[in-house]
């Protein structure tokens, strides 16, 4: 079972998101910003990383460099998702490490399809 980390500090954005990824058979686990996400990262392998940008503490670009620059990390595809829609903004997400921009809100069928994606299972 791919097992995938939710990083965003809004509870009805994790609640939404896991309640979709769950139910298409996905294990899910929580930070509610980048400091907690590094923390469980570093002791727990992720197939997927889907990251809010703006969260406290520390914000999803500075979490997406710090987990890319991390040796001891097993490095897994990430997502950012987020309500900002500028084009700078998902420049800045893919600087930092991003593999995908997602901008919110996306409808479950969407965002299933760009997770199957990044874990490679695109068509199944």
């Amino acid at each position: 079972m791919k097992h995938i980390l939710i990083v965003d500090d809004a509870a009805t954005v994790r609640l939404y998101h896991r309640g979709i990824l769950e139910a298409a058979g996905y294990q899910v686990d929580e930070a509610v910003n980048g400091v907690e996400a590094l923390e469980k990262a570093l002791t727990t392998s992720y197939d997927l990383y889907l990251v809010d940008v703006n969260m406290p503490k520390l914000d999803g670009y500075a979490f997406l460099r710090e987990l890319r620059g991390s040796p001891s990390i097993v490095q897994a595809p990430a997502a950012m998702v987020s309500t900002e829609a500028k084009q700078s903004d998902q420049l800045k997400a893919y600087e930092a490490g991003a593999n995908l921009y997602i901008i919110k809100p996306t409808r479950p069928e969407v965002l299933l399809g760009h997770v199957r994606l990044l874990l490679g299972e695109s068509g199944t």
